[in-house]
């Protein structure tokens, strides 16, 4: 391990200018001095000719003008420069930057996420390749900081040590520091900091509360592929909370959560098959969800089921299978379907 000093030492230590072209080392034998390009600065040559070479064979796709590097002042964590990602040509891969792969530096330029990540392996190189201005903490690294930072305080909460209701100045300020690490994750493309922040809008912390803000961040981190996102965005759908009220966008995202085998999204899709909303009213698609569901321990789902099997909706009628999931939802505490188990013993449904 190296000691400070010398780490000071190694990264204040100049960089030995080269020739873009042949390669020549400044100050040697051979090359004198070297001369930047004029219009980037960036890249040095020992001679006319060298230039010549190189610009017609590749540094004329890649010189970016001075002015051009210069990013128009923006909060890097604003909404006007997430808006602002989507939709943008990264300057790396020359390819449209998507909402779901989209990485932003705190110095405002819009990259892949993919591209800033082989950027980070070019070590004490770090820099954005537009402005040089230096490459902030890694995403992984942000959002893992934040969670220490978040988990400090919920497990307080959750001792009974604390509430959230009534923090302390210094737990207020580990959830303030914890909110602005998933931001900065967040504006890198981190799927999971953008759900995290769309609990703490949700449910006010760290921040204001706002619907209309937790179910932006929700849809980006379902755009990503993260389950537990799609699932509440399909709640605030379905509810008209912060977005436009639509039984099919409900649908849609409950469905991408289900497919990945999320219990509960299984279960909300089977309730939208049993009501017809959203969906086309069907009996059978509503017990193959309400399975899946029941199957994974969700009360609801072994409940709904058992009332499926009672009345043969979607499934050959059995009071046998219907007594058999009433009891497992009854073992989970549920008050409903305790009461209509005993109403089955009572009548001999299905049990002596």
């Amino acid at each position: 391990m190296f000691s400070e000093t010398t780490e000071k030492k190694k990264i204040s230590a100049p960089e030995v200018k080269t020739c873009g072209n042949c390669g020549g080392a400044e100050g040697s034998a051979v090359v004198a001095k070297l001369s930047a390009c004029a219009r980037c600065g960036l890249v040095f040559y020992c001679s006319k000719e060298c230039q010549r070479s190189d610009w017609k064979t590749n540094h004329k796709n890649r010189c970016i003008a001075k002015v051009d590097r210069v990013p128009q002042p923006r909060d890097p964590f604003s909404d006007c420069k997430e808006a602002a990602s989507e939709g943008e040509d990264c300057p790396i891969f020359l390819d449209p930057v998507a909402r779901a792969s989209a990485s932003t530096l705190p110095c405002a330029h819009v990259f892949h996420a993919a591209c800033v990540a082989e950027l980070r392996k070019f070590k004490l190189k770090q820099l954005c390749p537009l402005c040089r201005t230096p490459l902030p903490p890694g995403p992984e690294k942000l959002h893992e900081e934040a969670t220490l930072r978040y988990l400090v305080v919920a497990l307080r909460v959750e001792r009974g040590r604390a509430s959230w209701s009534a923090l302390t100045k210094d737990e207020q300020r580990e959830i303030h520091d914890a909110v602005g690490g998933w931001r900065a994750a967040a504006a890198q493309g981190h799927a999971v900091a953008q759900y995290n922040l769309g609990t703490m809008f949700e449910q006010g912390r760290g921040v204001a509360q706002s619907d209309v803000e937790a179910a932006r961040r929700y849809c980006k981190a379902a755009d990503q592929g993260i389950a537990q996102a799609q699932h509440n965005l399909g709640n605030k759908y379905r509810n008209g909370q912060g977005v436009a009220q639509s039984a099919v966008e409900a649908a849609r995202w409950y469905r991408k959560a289900a497919d990945q085998g999320m219990a509960q999204a299984q279960y909300n899709l089977g309730t939208m098959f049993d009501q017809g909303r959203g969906v086309a009213q069907s009996d059978v698609e509503a017990v193959r969800c309400y399975c899946k569901a029941a199957d994974q321990g969700i009360a609801q789902a072994q409940h709904a089921l058992a009332s499926k099997y009672r009345d043969r909706q979607g499934v050959a009628q059995s009071d046998m299978e219907a007594a058999r999931s009433y009891c497992k939802a009854a073992d989970q505490r549920m008050a409903q379907a305790q009461h209509k188990l005993a109403n089955m013993y009572l009548n001999g449904q299905g049990v002596a």
